[in-house]
């Protein structure tokens, strides 16, 4: 089984107005669907090119911002619906702060052809997101996303750093993990990256990554980005021996489109040189102080 995924090299772009916001991302994802993309991935906190709609006051309240945000959330969601239907793609939107049940949470939605489908909140905060923007951890329960092609799960950004949500992920019958990820530096990129390339053998599944890019200096919360998209897989049979499988040019804007087959992760699982998937599975991982639950979404 096969599918085309998009993974965005997106940048943080000024807007006059809500309805310009909208006209910008519909010809992103237009662009992404003509290219035969069925699965779009956009990057961590791309969301936060919004707050430039906001009065001057607000964009420089980084907390203030949140609240703000958390306002537009239902016509944020209700954009994506739209586009997701109208091009027949499933999305992994933008994340963005909200507000649950009192706290700030990072969350990357997931819409499909038939709607909003689920959501998944960041789990390990960032220095910056606890210590200056008071953004915490979601509640800790990981959603696994079944397509037609496969099932998928996310990893924002700091999260697929750290071994434990893609193991759980993969044990569930996840064969690909995305990770939306906005980071400053080339260091920040490659602590994601590194993290998604081990993710990837560990597992033995593929990892995408999308990231923001360019400087957005009008924000103090993202007013500077380095990243690039890729995607990876385990380093096996029939699959590249780097486990590198794509990744663009750092900096520059646009799409990173990639055709990825299931079989051959089923095929390295079942049969490849090394059995880092079953041998995984004899691990067993848990956070100390609360448990981790998973749910599965159809789309």
């Amino acid at each position: 089984m096969n599918v085309i995924i998009a993974a965005a090299q997106y940048p943080i772009t000024e807007h006059a107005s809500f309805a310009a916001w909208a006209e910008h991302t519909e010809k992103w994802i237009a662009e992404a669907a003509i290219k035969g993309a069925e699965l779009l991935i956009f990057p961590e906190y791309g969301s936060m090119e919004l707050v430039s709609i906001f009065t001057k006051e607000i964009r420089n309240d980084i907390r203030r911002q949140v609240k703000e945000l958390d306002l537009l959330k239902e016509d944020f969601c209700a954009t994506f619906v739209a586009l997701a239907a109208k091009y027949k793609v499933v999305i992994v939107a933008p994340s963005i702060p909200i507000i649950e049940d009192g706290r700030h949470v990072n969350r990357a939605y997931v819409f499909s052809p038939n709607g909003l489908v689920g959501y998944q909140d960041k789990l390990f905060m960032t220095r910056f997101e606890n210590e200056e923007w008071g953004i915490a951890s979601g509640e800790k329960i990981l959603t696994l996303f079944e397509a037609s092609w496969g099932s998928f799960g996310i990893q924002i950004c700091y999260d697929v750093e750290f071994g434990i949500g893609t193991h759980l992920l993969g044990n569930a019958g996840a064969t690909l993990v995305v990770a939306p990820s906005c980071t400053e530096t080339l260091r920040g990129a490659t602590r994601v990256h590194v993290g998604a390339r081990a993710r990837a053998m560990e597992k033995q599944l593929y990892t995408a990554v999308s990231q923001t890019v360019g400087n957005a200096l009008w924000s103090p919360a993202v007013d500077t980005n380095f990243g690039y998209a890729a995607t990876y897989c385990t380093p096996d049979k029939d699959l590249p021996e780097e486990g590198i499988i794509a990744t663009m040019t750092p900096q520059q804007e646009g799409w990173l489109i990639t055709s990825l087959d299931f079989d051959k992760i089923d095929a390295v699982r079942e049969n490849g040189q090394v059995f880092n998937y079953k041998d995984h599975q004899r691990i067993d991982m848990k956070l100390i102080d609360e448990p981790i639950k998973i749910i599965t979404r159809k789309i």
